[in-house]
């Protein structure tokens, strides 16, 4: 198998919001039309698609439920610090402030407006 791309499709309320909250991210939109939103990154080699709920052309309906409760989005990046410190300041809703495990993980979390929770994270040790 030769895998050429990668995206992750969520069903949410609000397409716009969590669009925009990409944006603040770095991501651009790709494609749109109605009860969707596809958003790139330069950088990050995922497409994530929001879809509206209850999009007809999601199937099986019957899993066509909100993405929100449990999922989280996390990408690497190079300074979790600089980057919390200007995703903060837009007024974004803080799960978590910058932390750092014991193996290494330095974190932070902030949920959109749909409930999607978006982690930034550095390794600021190398992992044993």
């Amino acid at each position: 198998m030769n895998i050429t791309a990668t995206a992750i499709s969520l069903n949410v309320a609000d397409i716009e919001a969590s669009a925009a909250f990409a944006a603040e991210l770095g991501f651009t939109e790709a494609m749109s039309a109605d009860g969707f939103v596809s958003v790139e990154h330069p950088t990050a080699g995922v497409h994530l698609a929001f879809l509206r709920t209850g999009l007809s052309s999601f199937k099986p309906a019957e899993v066509a439920g909100p993405a929100g409760r449990g999922t989280l989005l996390a990408f690497v990046v190079d300074d979790v610090d600089a980057e919390f410190t200007r995703i903060a300041a837009t007024g974004a809703r803080v799960v978590t402030p910058p932390e750092t495990e014991p193996w290494g993980e330095r974190y932070c979390q902030f949920a959109d407006p749909n409930g999607l929770v978006w982690q930034l994270v550095q390794w600021v040790t190398a992992p044993e």
